[in-house]
């Protein structure tokens, strides 16, 4: 099967990167089930990547339906070590506006629904997590979308909801009293399951309006926010092209060592079935 170390998952307008060449389809099962798609295996400036379509293409999943296990897996599966996460996300700040990028720091979980760990059924591990986002693909990310032509900051809370309708105002009120910055639907649990299972993450964030605490401002329709999540794109597309080839070939990051000590079952005391099912993850550690 082909392997890549590089991962990217795209988000809402990124269904394909089509600076990808020399493709494989892959069509992966995972004991999770299978990934929201095919993944595309292939290059990007001579480097390899998998490419995955959070949504599915066509997008048919909800944030809530994505099989955010199973993606994680199959890209896992596939050696990747680090995954470029692509999200539209809401603005919960004047100074970050519709059309900007954002390459944020911080995770608030008000998702309810999902499941968000690797480990069940007889086997507890517990990562840390104070740092959700990997700090030095964040970095190279960050440096990288500054030499395209588009605004983009550097940190922020982004705050994930369930979804799929978007915040009342009075949420949206007590989010920005909280001091986030974004607003979205899709980080977790993927950022917390990529870290159990050892891969750096990091996520680019594209505004896409200003949620619903502007009272100034009508909201936004979904045709308007598709528009710019188009626009944003082709830029997004264009930072992963340029950061492929300059993400560290040696890992030096915590992510890389997140389970050392993170498993509290004791190794006798775990199922055989569940050992099977985590080999990939856990292998290295029993």
């Amino acid at each position: 099967m082909p392997q890549a170390k590089i991962g990217v998952i795209g988000g809402s307008a990124l269904y394909s990167i089509e600076e990808l060449t020399d493709i494989k389809e892959l069509d992966i099962d995972t004991p999770f089930g299978k990934p929201s798609d095919h993944i595309a295996v292939g290059k990007v400036s001579g480097v390899e990547v998998a490419f995955l379509p959070r949504h599915g293409k066509g997008h048919h999943l909800s944030p809530t339906e994505v099989p955010y296990r199973a993606n994680i897996y199959a890209l896992k599966s596939l050696g990747v070590e680090h995954i470029i996460s692509v999200t539209a996300v809401g603005s919960l700040r004047e100074e970050i506006k519709p059309g900007d990028l954002v390459i944020p720091d911080q995770l608030i979980d008000r998702t309810r629904n999902r499941v968000n760990s690797f480990f069940d059924g007889g086997i507890v591990a517990h990562v840390i997590f104070a740092e959700p986002f990997c700090p030095v693909l964040s970095q190279t990310l960050f440096e990288t979308a500054r030499e395209v032509d588009i605004t983009v900051h550097q940190g922020g809370t982004y705050v994930i909801m369930e979804g799929p309708a978007f915040s009342t105002r009075a949420e949206s009120h007590l989010y920005r009293s909280w001091g986030a910055s974004l607003i979205g639907m899709t980080a977790l649990p993927e950022a917390k399951l990529a870290r159990e299972a050892e891969i750096c993450y990091a996520t680019i964030a594209g505004v896409t309006d200003y949620d619903c605490w502007q009272e100034a401002c009508a909201p936004i329709p979904i045709d308007t926010i598709l528009e710019t999540q188009r626009s944003q794109t082709r830029k997004i597309r264009e930072i992963i092209t340029l950061a492929v080839s300059r993400i560290p070939e040696t890992r030096r990051c915590e992510c890389a060592t997140a389970l050392k000590t993170a498993i509290v079952t004791a190794p006798k005391m775990i199922p055989a079935a569940q050992k099977k099912k985590l080999k990939l993850i856990i292998g290295k550690y029993l």
